[in-house]
């Protein structure tokens, strides 16, 4: 494909720009405001110790973020509720990665770290309070977290959207997807399948954790949960995000990098409102909320999914 031809979106790409430019406008990202309502809150420094230096190697990821998950899953910290789903990613594409079953398990490997380095720094911005360096997705992530605004389910949306949605593309441009880069494509696809797989998991999770405390509706609200975590749905951010991988390796620098910024910007913080705010039963949201008040819906969750997988 040319660069000119992949600079053109897809239909998909297309509607999903125009509904994220419309939403964009909904999600309250004020710096300051943000800054201020978590002024009195000193910085977390066991957490900052255990995610202080870059990620090493494969085992350094899947070991590190096991022990952050396990430490804010402790606290009943909300942002225990990604972490749990994705370092059980990471442990799945390290066995794959072990076992053989990627053509370029060198690849393979730069793109688990490269990805993992990704939410490392967005974790230490956020909680060293360095708003203004954070992508604009993680902030919105975080800080409706942190303001208790979300349900469970917001909470593992926002965050597979911002590390799905924005972070990926940066990751394959950290990676680079030259030479051989139909082999490279090949196993980006292969990853493709094991979060398909942990994206089930966690729509199954969060389906039990609320019919345990007698909520029922859950599944039609959320299914399915990849095309409600982003304006294109797992399968269609994937490939969005290869496709801007594309455009920065083979447009000049000058054009390829500012198109592919706005595109991932728009989409991924276009995404995020509409997790905040989805369309859909307003009388089941009430209900869901009303029944995380009385429980620990967050560590249900978490166990839930650690059991499932």
């Amino acid at each position: 494909m040319t660069p000119i031809r992949t600079a053109v979106p897809t239909v998909e790409e297309a509607r999903a720009l125009l509904t994220g430019l419309r939403r964009t406008a909904d999600v309250d990202v004020d710096v300051d405001a943000i800054a201020a309502e978590l002024a009195d809150d000193e910085p977390d420094a066991a957490l900052l110790d255990l995610v202080a230096t870059p990620f090493a190697s494969v085992a350094d990821v899947d070991e590190r973020l096991a022990r952050a998950e396990s430490y804010l899953r402790e606290r009943g910290d909300r942002r225990a509720v990604f972490l749990t789903v994705y370092s059980r990613m990471t442990a799945t594409v390290r066995t794959a990665i072990d076992d053989g079953a990627f053509i370029d398990a060198e690849w393979a490997a730069s793109y688990l770290v490269a990805f993992a380095e990704r939410y490392r720094r967005a974790l230490v911005a956020f909680e060293q309070r360095d708003f203004e360096s954070l992508p604009r997705p993680w902030l919105i992530a975080f800080a409706a977290g942190a303001r208790g605004e979300t349900l469970v389910a917001q909470d593992a949306l926002l965050g597979i959207n911002a590390h799905i949605t924005y972070d990926l593309t940066y990751t394959l441009g950290d990676i680079g997807i030259d030479p051989d880069r139909d082999a490279k494509r090949a196993d980006h696809d292969r990853i493709n399948a094991i979060l398909a797989r942990l994206v089930q998991t966690a729509q199954d999770a969060l389906v039990e954790t609320y019919a345990a405390v007698g909520i029922a509706g859950i599944d039609r609200l959320l299914d399915p949960l990849d095309d409600r975590l982003a304006l294109l749905g797992l399968k269609g951010t994937r490939e969005f995000a290869w496709r801007n991988a594309v455009l920065r390796a083979d447009l000049p620098a000058w054009a390829g990098e500012r198109y592919v910024d706005w595109r991932t910007e728009t989409l991924s913080t276009g995404a995020a409102a509409v997790v905040l705010a989805p369309d859909g039963d307003g009388d089941t949201a009430a209900r869901l909320r009303d029944a995380e008040a009385e429980v620990d819906a967050a560590s249900a969750f978490c166990e839930t999914v650690r059991r499932r997988l």
